[in-house]
């Protein structure tokens, strides 16, 4: 076991070739739905437990937005006619050498909402895109 905290600044998402630059990713949860069960020989009132179907989280990716970058508005209105637009994303969270430390692999993500930039006269903020991705779960491997 390592003696340091993982810092979270350094990632790479790969969405099947496409390297592409983002400011933050969030929303991996992992949980399981619960199965109760009781029955009348139970001498306590207390349900039996059981860990059910897996839920993955939404994950959400905020990235800059940049003149004649179509791809995210692609890939949202892809999805409408589409079902081979389901994407594999590999996210990985980098060490200070730029290595691999933790590698999630996300099957057949599709955007459900994408959100453009909010305009704000006087402001000089850089403009920022967040897309929203559902998908069929992922798996989180240390490497």
């Amino acid at each position: 076991m390592s003696n340091y905290v993982l810092s979270t600044f350094r990632f790479r998402v790969d969405w099947e070739g496409t390297k592409i630059g983002f400011q933050e990713v969030s929303g991996f949860s992992f949980e399981h739905d619960v199965i109760s069960y009781e029955h009348g020989a139970m001498a306590e009132s207390v349900p039996m437990k059981s860990p059910g179907k897996p839920k993955y989280g939404e994950i959400t990716l905020k990235s800059g937005m940049f003149a004649n970058d179509e791809d995210s508005m692609n890939w949202f209105n892809a999805i409408k006619t589409d079902d081979e637009a389901r994407r594999n994303i590999t996210i990985t969270m980098l060490n200070a050498k730029l290595e691999p430390v933790i590698v999630w692999e996300v099957r057949k993500a599709w955007v459900k909402k994408l959100d453009p930039a909010s305009l704000k006269a006087g402001s000089s903020e850089a403009a920022i895109e967040t897309m929203t991705l559902c998908n069929e779960g992922y798996t989180q491997k240390m490497v």
